[in-house]
């Protein structure tokens, strides 16, 4: 996804910090203090355990028995995951990408690669996982990828992401489209300044960061600005409508919105409101008779969406399989 020559610029250390702080959103430690953090990684022949890892702790003591459940191993040092290789796994996995791999390959080629080699090793028993969150949810393959870039952000346009906190721009995310990949990677230490005086409301102002990302880099394509807080929250919020409902009450603004991100709105909505429906017909009518007409209306739902619903052209549902890797 990125050009050979690409450009990171408008970083510091507490920008890039943040941003990666934007992808953690489960609970501060002293706040969830039961919970199981950090995970397993086992290496073993077969029949012995070689070695183990907690990405936390480091080093463990090997004295557990082989072979064992994973999800019993991530319970007893208190691990919220596992992962299992028989030894020379990962060498085998080199090989492999070796011998597939092409000189034209860009990263996104050699990323679904890698990807497809490490389902294959799951298939055949050489790599383990535990939780398995995303079983059943099929690969993407390289034109879904592409295409689904070319959706959100055509070829000379830019993507941005807007967080503020306490009035100020918290962070920044930048990305501008050159041909197949993105060219400049931007943080927001230099768009602060061109945003001029801010007035505090966050509504207000990210029109201020659309207008510095334009005259800076290219015209934006689609544009995602909140408070932190609420970002964070709505990345683990598995009720239906909960992205539209942040939308239309504007707690997250969106400008400007292409046709792929609003079609995935308007479905989500629609679906927070069947959901609703079917919750007060079932006050109503305990003995199901209008369960013919509620499918009759969901199904209306997902043609107005489309020919097809998402989940039955993708073979599962996105939503789903985000919320599936982002839950505690």
């Amino acid at each position: 996804m990125l050009t050979a020559d690409v450009r990171f610029e408008g970083w510091t250390t507490d920008d890039w910090v943040r941003f990666l702080h934007l992808w953690k959103p489960r609970a501060a430690a002293d706040l969830e203090p039961t919970r199981p953090r950090g995970g397993v990684l086992v290496i073993h022949d077969g029949g012995r355990l070689r070695k183990l890892l907690h990405t936390s702790r480091g080093r463990l003591d090997i004295g557990h028995t082989w072979p064992v459940p994973l999800g019993d191993l991530a319970k007893a040092h208190h691990a919220s995951w596992a992962l299992a290789a028989h030894t020379g796994a990962l060498d085998e996995l080199m090989e492999r990408f070796g011998a597939r791999a092409r000189r034209g390959d860009d990263l996104i080629a050699q990323s679904l690669c890698v990807v497809q080699i490490v389902r294959e090793m799951m298939a055949q028993g050489a790599i383990e996982s535990w939780p398995s969150r995303l079983r059943g949810v099929p690969p993407p393959s390289d034109v879904m990828v592409r295409k689904t870039i070319d959706s959100i952000c055509a070829d000379g346009k830019a993507i941005c992401l807007g967080m503020f906190k306490a009035g100020e721009l918290w962070t920044a995310f930048v990305a501008r489209r050159r041909g197949f990949g993105f060219d400049v990677i931007a943080g927001p230490d230099e768009l602060r300044p061109a945003m001029g005086l801010l007035s505090g409301d966050w509504r207000r102002d990210y029109r201020h960061l659309v207008r510095a990302v334009e005259d800076r880099y290219a015209p934006l394509a689609f544009g995602c600005f909140a408070e932190v807080d609420v970002f964070r929250a709505l990345q683990t919020d598995g009720r239906p409508g909960a992205w539209s409902r942040a939308v239309a009450v504007r707690d997250v603004a969106l400008s400007p919105i292409p046709m792929a991100v609003g079609l995935a709105l308007g479905v989500d909505g629609a679906r927070y409101a069947f959901d609703n429906l079917k919750v007060v017909t079932s006050r109503i009518d305990p003995f199901g008779f209008m369960d013919p007409l509620l499918r009759s209306v969901r199904g209306s739902v997902g043609r107005a969406a489309g020919d097809k619903d998402v989940p039955s052209v993708l073979g599962f549902d996105p939503l789903a399989a985000l919320r599936a890797l982002l839950s505690r």
